[in-house]
């Protein structure tokens, strides 16, 4: 089992920057693909980003070069650094881990951080 933990969600203003962070319980974290999801009101959950114990990493959308993930393994955390917020950017923003065992996936999710980025 992983339990997730996030933080550094809050208020800011359009054109500011949030560093998330996301503290994974276990010793799996070494085998486990880390990412960034978020979910707007009366939307559906989409990738933000992420990032493989070998370190390749996939961004959403037009996210790549505002959105930087990255990950410490020493510290059992992943980061997602944001750059240039917009309004469009408001969500929920919700940890994920993913572990595969023979073809089957198992995803634990966090219990979410808002970001809200005013005008």
């Amino acid at each position: 089992q992983v339990q997730l933990v996030e933080s550094g969600g809050g208020l800011v203003q359009t054109g500011g920057s949030l560093r998330l962070s996301c503290a994974a319980s276990g010793s799996l974290f070494n085998i486990l693909t880390m990412g960034w999801y978020r979910q707007a009101p009366g939307k559906q959950r989409t990738l933000v980003a992420t990032i493989t114990p070998g370190g390749s990493i996939n961004y959403g959308d037009s996210l790549k070069g505002r959105f930087t993930i990255s990950r410490d393994s020493a510290k059992s955390t992943v980061y997602l650094q944001m750059n240039g917020l917009k309004p469009e950017d408001t969500a929920v923003y919700y940890c994920n881990a993913r572990r595969t065992i023979i073809e089957v996936l198992f995803d634990y999710w966090g219990q979410g951080t808002q970001v809200t980025v005013s005008s």
